[in-house]
C-alpha cells in the first residue's frame, strides 16, 4: 500500500472539495438561488441515527450548519484518499479519473442523503440534476488534475 498515494489522493480530494464549493457558490450567484439545506439536514439526520445530542435547538442548528459542510469535505477527502490507493497501483486515464472521482463522490453524497430521507433524486428536475452534476464534475476535474500534478512521472506506476 502506498502511503504517499493515499496522502496525495487526500490532498487532491481536498482541492476538489474546495472547487466543488466554489462552483456551487457561483451557481447561487448566477441563478440567485438560496443555499441548499441538504447538508445541514443530512448532518442532523446522521446525528439522530448515531444518537448524538447536538444540544438545545439554537445550538443544534449552529452545529448542523457547521457539520454539513464538514461532512462534504470529509467525503471529498476520503474519496480522494481511496482514489489514491487505486491510482497509485495502476495508471488511469484522466477522463476515467474524473469520472471515478466526480461520480463516486456524487453517488456517495446523493446515496447517503437518499437513504436518510433528505432527498429523492427521482423528483429532481433538470435544474436540480445540473446543479448537482456540474459541481461534482468540477470536483472530479480538480481532484484529478491535482492528483496528476502531485504525481510526477517518476512517482507514477507504469
Amino acid at each position: 500500500m502506498s502511503r504517499t498515494g493515499v496522502v496525495d489522493g487526500a490532498i487532491a480530494g481536498a482541492v476538489g472539495s474546495a472547487v466543488l464549493n466554489v462552483v456551487s457558490y457561483l451557481d447561487m450567484v448566477v441563478r440567485a438561488r438560496p443555499a441548499s439545506g441538504t447538508p445541514e439536514e443530512t448532518a442532523g439526520r446522521l446525528a439522530g441515527v448515531a444518537h448524538v445530542d447536538l444540544g438545545p435547538e439554537d445550538r443544534a442548528a449552529n452545529r448542523r450548519a457547521g457539520l454539513g459542510p464538514l461532512l462534504g469535505y470529509g467525503t471529498g477527502i476520503a474519496a480522494g484518499a481511496a482514489f489514491g490507493l487505486l491510482a497509485a497501483r495502476r495508471r488511469l486515464p484522466v477522463p476515467v479519473a474524473v469520472g471515478l472521482l466526480g461520480g463516486g463522490v456524487m453517488a456517495v453524497s446523493d446515496g447517503s442523503m437518499t437513504v436518510l430521507g433528505v432527498t429523492d433524486p427521482r423528483r429532481w428536475g433538470r435544474a436540480g440534476w445540473l446543479s448537482d452534476i456540474v459541481p461534482h464534475l468540477a470536483y472530479g476535474m480538480a481532484a484529478a488534475a491535482t492528483w496528476w500534478r502531485l504525481r510526477p512521472p517518476s512517482r507514477r506506476r507504469r
